[in-house]
């Protein structure tokens, strides 16, 4: 295993007369098929974070886009990425626009119900209070009910950034070289075994520094998270 992690980021001569020589795996050093999923992920997740704030922002604070688009959130949330990822194939194609769909789908659901809870949850002396102070509509939504429901968007940001992260393999099962995900399904269809464990030991060890990135930043951006 490791010496097809070590095999993966080097290059190799593979005839010796010609000197010819091969660079990586498909083409790819591994970390170069690392990257090309973090970009992925990196697209998916944004777009899924401004989407499901602004959804959640909504559903939260006006019952009937709560009531009528609650049931489709919920449904969305419970399809498992392997059984639309066909579909998906068929509608945009097999590039990166189909991946990053993928990944915005699977990370849109825990941001619009962390969002939601988040609202929900600020506590209505807040916003009394700043309604006394002459403090309009947008102004309590923006200085109070938005900075009291930042913590529990990144909670829901974090979570989104997990089932991103565990659906990169589904993403990049089509077309999906350079890709971490695509490396690892490529070398288990190619009974490489060693190759396939180095990538999901990759993936799990970036699973867990992604959440101690997120976790780091959320404690430095809301520092009064837990203290109010």
């Amino acid at each position: 295993m490791a010496g097809a992690f070590i095999d993966a980021n080097r290059c190799l001569v593979v005839e010796e007369s010609t000197g010819r020589s091969v660079c990586g795996v498909q083409n790819y050093y591994l970390w170069e098929h690392l990257i090309a999923s973090l970009q992925r992920i990196g697209v998916g997740v944004s777009l899924a974070a401004l989407a499901g704030t602004a959804l959640g922002f909504l559903m939260s604070m006006w019952e009937p886009a709560n009531t009528a688009l609650a049931p489709y959130l919920n449904f969305l949330r419970a399809l498992p990425p392997l059984g639309y990822i066909g579909l998906i194939i068929v509608w945009v194609g097999i590039g990166d626009t189909s991946k990053y769909l993928l990944l915005f789908l699977a990370a849109f659901p825990p941001i619009v119900i962390a969002t939601i809870d988040g609202v929900r949850g600020v506590r209505g002396d807040y916003v009394s209070a700043a309604q006394s102070m002459g403090a309009g509509s947008t102004q309590v939504a923006r200085f109070v009910v938005f900075p009291a429901a930042t913590a529990s968007i990144f909670s829901g940001v974090r979570l989104a950034v997990g089932f991103a992260w565990t659906t990169v393999v589904a993403a990049e099962l089509n077309n999906g070289i350079p890709g971490i995900g695509g490396l690892a399904c490529i070398s288990g269809t190619q009974l490489n075994t060693a190759l396939t464990i180095a990538c999901i030991i990759v993936i799990g060890l970036v699973a867990v520094a992604l959440d101690g990135i997120i976790r780091g930043v959320g404690d430095r951006l809301v520092p009064w998270h837990g203290k109010v």
